[in-house]
């Protein structure tokens, strides 16, 4: 059985500034044949290098790290769900056209999410149908949308549209609230808020009823998922004590949090147990982050020795099959 990272990502090398855009508008600065920084408001948001972009380069640490097949999805910045709409249709483009261009340079090595104009989301939803058509298996979106929970009825159209075509929607964290509450560095971000991030955006999504609403999508987690398998049991006792969130509720977050999907990003092994106990391990695929600094390593080997009863490939055959 192949193994198949999820959650990886890529940032285009041609990217260019342009005064004509909002002044939020993402590029690449090319610094040499191996390192670049994505610009974003005239500051270096992140160094990168040619492993955003380069198949070759990549398939080499696929190699080292144990992995057949990547998955393709945008540098999380990317999704720009603040831009003005007409700058975000054109950034998809250009995102989804350049990870399409490495799929075909090693069609067996690569596989691709894309992305849409989440800010308006009639749009996004008719973009789906070109995101298909560039053979991608879904759209990544943020844990918000420029501050719209997740669980808004006013994303209904994307989820349905999705649901449809059979395409995944992957949950990352972007932009997470609350960074003054812990010093306010942006380098805590990733570390410590990207976990809590994705827990508000999955509790928004449980509240919003959107698995009930659409039952036969398919959402998959970022980062195992973050915070949420520990919040759930809090939720039920609190239902259970009388709490008006029975109210809200279809059914025990217990059994919600085996709709979703996770990747196995938790750099723990007892982490991962736990999630696997809550979520059940026909629910997970493996995941790394690569390229970037805490990526998991060697992903596919942590999550087998962890997990070695868990069928990975099954798992993953299942979250993207049409």
């Amino acid at each position: 059985m192949q193994k198949i990272d999820v959650h990886t990502h890529i940032v285009p090398d041609v990217l260019p500034a342009d005064p004509r855009r909002s002044e939020a508008w993402p590029s690449v600065e090319i610094r040499s044949r191996e390192e670049a920084a994505v610009m974003v408001r005239g500051k270096v948001f992140r160094a990168i290098d040619s492993r955003s972009w380069d198949v070759d380069r990549r398939i080499k640490d696929m190699q080292e790290d144990g992995v057949d097949v990547q998955v393709l999805s945008p540098m999380p910045e990317l999704l720009s769900h603040w831009l003005p709409t007409d700058e975000a249709d054109d950034l998809c483009t250009i995102v989804n056209t350049q990870i399409a261009k490495m799929i075909s340079a090693r069609a067996h090595r690569f596989r691709g999410i894309g992305m849409v104009p989440m800010q308006d989301p009639e749009l996004a939803a008719k973009r789906l149908e070109e995101v298909r058509s560039l053979g991608l298996l879904g759209i990544e979106i943020g844990t918000h949308v420029n501050g719209l929970a997740l669980g808004d009825e006013r994303l209904h159209p994307v989820y349905a549209a999705a649901e449809a075509l059979g395409l995944v929607v992957f949950v990352h964290p972007l932009h997470p609230t609350g960074l003054e509450r812990i010093g306010g560095k942006r380098e805590f971000a990733a570390i410590s808020a990207f976990p809590l991030e994705t827990a508000y955006a999955t509790v928004s999504m449980i509240g919003g009823r959107i698995l009930e609403r659409f039952p036969k999508l398919r959402v998959l987690l970022s980062h195992g998922g973050g915070a949420a398998a520990w919040i759930f049991p809090r939720i039920d006792f609190a239902c259970s004590a009388g709490s008006l969130l029975r109210d809200y509720l279809p059914e025990s977050a217990a059994r919600t949090v085996k709709r979703f999907w996770y990747d196995t990003i938790t750099y723990d092994d007892e982490a991962l147990g736990y999630l696997a106990s809550r979520v059940g391990g026909d629910r997970l695929v493996v995941g790394s982050d690569y390229p970037f600094l805490i990526r998991q390593p060697r992903p596919a080997a942590f999550a087998e020795r962890v997990l070695p009863k868990v069928d990975f490939g099954a798992n993953t055959a299942a979250l993207f099959s049409r």
